[in-house]
């Protein structure tokens, strides 16, 4: 249907269309989609109209879907250049949206607050960014950066969902709607008036953290130019990385337009260098619709014409806009919720929507990929499947730092196809490069942060059926990376060497000392311990279950390394010297201590995921525990549990709340984890909601977990994963079960007298039966059926509390009992 408003009218709807965001246009449908604004100028001249396309729902006075709970725009304010996507598909290539700032990897792309666009990049990726495009009216310099070409924009004629993002250019008054497949970017621009008008593609100024070290664009004909846009090297990334492309207007342009390297060429055939600019001009008729087409490819320019071709082959805007939409219904669709609030429902489906987007395709449609491990590319080949299609697919990727705690997670339970793609990427790259990666970019190695954290997530998916992939030539790798010359042996971003981390030190003296390091940026000497542990004892894991007796004897031994720097007279893990000395002065609260990870003393004491009653047997008992972990959380409500104590706003604490389960306390985990989503991850406007690095759906995953009520401590890499539990905010989750993977159809979680004060679980039952623990078997849940929770509004200390009601830890006996 089509609305028209004109006059004043027209300023009113400016002032509602925050609420035009699909699903939401409140006029009759809640969860119609805004599919077009067409600005339409009256035969006097003298008023304009706006004409809103809307596409009623099918479910027109029916409930929300989930994708119309997404909010793209929770915590835009202080942006992170990757943090932001709109017009993008699960996992896609192309992660088109509008950027307000562009420089620097902080506070850069989409910043809710700055009031103007200065291009539409195509690639908001770890340490890599595209090619950026502008829609232009008027007679234009071009000059050196990307302001000359600033245009405000406001937010009242903004529209913002999964798979779309629309909005007006004020300045240059053009409407600007862009939507994506998984490889290629459509935009569709509506030119207010008449005149000179164009497209820029900005190949030069570069975008985020990655400095453009050269761009290329080509005319092709009166309709298409192909190119490439070149990321030089980064601190992290240590080779440069291309991404080409092919784009597609769907009028002639008159003219291509050069300029590269300080210079305005004038009208070319092919520009490149350095600082690369290019326009394609045309003259515009009163709204006249412009449509693009913008392939991409880190394989070569033929590949982006490929990837277009396949994926894109016609022109119809809605289509593939509503095609997206789609997508991201079905697979946020996987978790479906009842109860709780509109805003605990928005950010649920917000978090799920980051886990699903924060990690980026490299592969093309048909497989092939630019392998950067050696000193020269290499173009290769994924494996086909019967159908012809890429058995899997590659990525870019930050670090699996900590991922155990949160994508891992929810990978497994609702999307396990996606971490078979994820490991069987890293063991190609092990094929590759001779190593697995610890963050893979570029489709080369970064080593950014710390131990070797890929092993928790292929242990991780053998240990719940997900086996899809070669687990010896895995296992290979991942014992390489625990040893000098692997992972292990890597520093912060050492690129050309594996001297600093650690690991030689790690072996002999059983911890990383604080004396005697290598100068520069290193593994943290107490942190990098505790996490090369963990690491270990993951790795037992999979040498248990495959048989490696040997391999698994050396392992649990390096498993318990973790009690070499916990230091019984202060209660804390401590940094020690070589000589054995503990590191003096020591303060438990000091941030800028070099030995831990982007943490404290007090956050990093509780590292020790794979045996917390072994930890508790250190502390002094689970009273001891108990205590000193409550006085931590109690000490940082007030700063909404980003403290020196406890710090929710980066992963190495973000385990914390969920300790109590495994000491005997856990309606203290129910407290803490109701208070953590709320305070830390609740909120749901431009300046709230993930309090600190959201990281590539790290955030959005822990908020998942935290919201459906369950967690697993140990990664899931335990011979017998478990899950642990909390009380979920909803009276209602389902889990669509994958069949490829799992025998059941789907679990769901009950949650009787669920309310805000009713935080405590009183009483569970799992499929009919009573469950007396706070944990119960990944193998029970994939199976299908129900866990049933009865909450009140106090605690009841006795459902769980007793030492043999905690899940399994390293040092209890049950945890042994498993033979390969």
């Amino acid at each position: 249907m089509k609305q028209h408003v004109n006059g004043l009218l027209a300023a009113l709807l400016l002032t509602l269309l925050p609420l035009l965001t699909p699903g939401r246009l409140h006029a009759g449908d809640p969860k119609a989609c805004v599919t077009r604004f067409d600005w339409r100028t009256p035969p006097n001249g003298q008023k304009w109209t706006c004409a809103v396309h809307v596409e009623p729902s099918k479910e027109k006075q029916g409930r929300a879907l989930p994708v119309d709970y997404v909010n793209p725009l929770i915590d835009s304010a202080k942006s992170r250049w990757l943090f932001f996507s709109s017009a993008c598909r699960p996992f896609g290539m192309v992660n088109l949206s509008p950027d307000t700032d562009t420089k620097g990897w902080w506070n850069s792309g989409y910043c809710y607050h700055t009031g103007s666009i200065c291009g539409l990049n195509h690639v908001h990726a770890w340490q890599l960014s595209g090619p950026s495009v502008m829609p232009l009216s008027g007679p234009i310099k071009l000059t050196v950066g990307a302001d000359f070409c600033r245009s405000t924009f406001r937010h009242e004629s903004e529209v913002v969902g999964p798979g779309y993002h629309a909005l007006t250019l004020d300045d240059f008054g053009v409407r600007v709607e862009l939507t994506s497949t998984n490889r290629v970017g459509m935009h569709r621009y509506t030119f207010r008036k008449s005149g000179q008008s164009g497209v820029l593609f900005n190949l030069g100024s570069g975008s985020g953290p990655s400095p453009i070290a050269a761009g290329m664009a080509r005319r092709l004909d009166d309709r298409r130019i192909e190119g490439y846009v070149t990321n030089g090297p980064t601190l992290r990334r240590p080779k440069p990385c291309t991404c080409y492309f092919v784009a597609e207007l769907d009028v002639p342009f008159e003219s291509f337009v050069g300029w590269a390297d300080g210079k305005e060429l004038g009208e070319v055939k092919q520009i490149s260098g350095k600082d690369t600019k290019a326009i394609v001009r045309f003259a515009a008729s009163d709204n006249q619709i412009v449509q693009l087409k913008v392939g991409l490819s880190y394989v070569s320019i033929e590949q982006a014409h490929r990837n277009l071709r396949a994926e894109l082959p016609h022109w119809d805007f809605d289509q593939v806009r509503r095609d997206s939409r789609n997508v991201w219904n079905q697979w946020l669709g996987k978790i479906e919720v009842d109860g709780g609030s509109e805003a605990q429902r928005t950010k649920f489906y917000t978090d799920l929507w980051h886990v699903l987007l924060g990690r980026r395709l490299t592969s093309d449609v048909d497989g092939k990929y630019c392998d950067q491990t050696g000193p020269q590319p290499v173009i290769r080949q994924i494996p086909l499947g019967p159908d012809g299609q890429p058995r899997y697919h590659h990525y870019n990727s930050d670090a699996f730092w900590n991922t155990f705690w949160n994508i891992n997670q929810v990978w497994g339970l609702a999307y396990p196809d996606v971490t078979n793609q994820f490991v069987n990427f890293l063991v190609d790259m092990y094929h590759d490069g001779g190593l697995i990666p610890r963050g893979p970019c570029g489709h080369d190695y970064t080593w950014v942060m710390v131990a070797s954290h890929s092993t928790p997530l292929i242990v991780g998916a053998y240990m719940k059926g997900i086996r899809g992939f070669d687990v010896n030539v895995a296992y290979e790798g991942m014992r390489k990376n625990a040893f000098p010359g692997g992972a292990m042996g890597h520093g912060h971003y050492e690129h050309g060497s594996a001297k600093r981390g650690g690991i030689e030190a790690y072996i002999k003296y059983g911890y990383i000392p604080i004396d005697g390091r290598p100068k520069g940026w290193i593994t943290e000497s107490a942190a990098g311990t505790l996490e090369y542990a963990y690491d270990d004892w993951c790795l037992a894991q999979m040498a248990k279950r495959l048989g490696k007796a040997e391999d698994y004897k050396l392992f649990m031994r390096r498993a318990g390394n973790y009690r070499n720097v916990f230091d019984s007279k202060t209660g804390f893990m401590r940094p020690r010297n070589r000589d054995g000395t503990w590191q003096t002065p020591f303060d438990p609260l000091d941030s800028k201590d070099r030995a831990w990870c982007e943490g404290t003393a007090w956050q990093y004491t509780w590292f020790v995921p794979h045996d917390v009653q072994g930890l508790v047997d250190l502390m002094g008992g689970r009273d001891v525990l108990n205590t000193k972990l409550n006085e931590a959380f109690e000490k940082s409500v007030d700063k909404d549990f980003r403290s020196a104590y406890v710090n929710y706003g980066n992963q190495p604490s973000i385990e914390m709340a969920h300790l109590f389960n495994y000491s005997g306390a856990p309606w203290l985990s129910q407290k803490w984890v109701r208070e953590v989503k709320q305070r830390t991850f609740g909120g749901t406007t431009p300046d709230a909601g993930y309090g600190g690095d959201e990281d590539q759906g790290q955030a959005g995953g822990l908020g998942v977990m935290m919201a459906i009520g369950l967690f697993q401590l140990r990664g899931g890499a335990a011979l017998d994963p478990v899950y642990e539990i909390t009380s979920p905010v909803f009276d209602c989750i389902t889990i669509h079960l994958d069949a490829r993977y799992y025998s059941g159809r789907e679990f769901t979680i009950i949650s009787r007298n669920n309310s805000a004060t009713n935080k405590y679980i009183q009483s569970a039952m799992l499929n009919g039966r009573p469950l007396n623990r706070p944990w119960f078997y990944h193998r029970e849940l994939v199976d299908g059926g129900e866990l049933e929770l009865q909450l009140g509004p106090k605690p009841c200390k006795t459902w769980g509390s007793g030492p043999k009601d905690a899940p399994p830890s390293m040092s209890r006996s049950c945890d042994q009992s498993l033979t390969p």
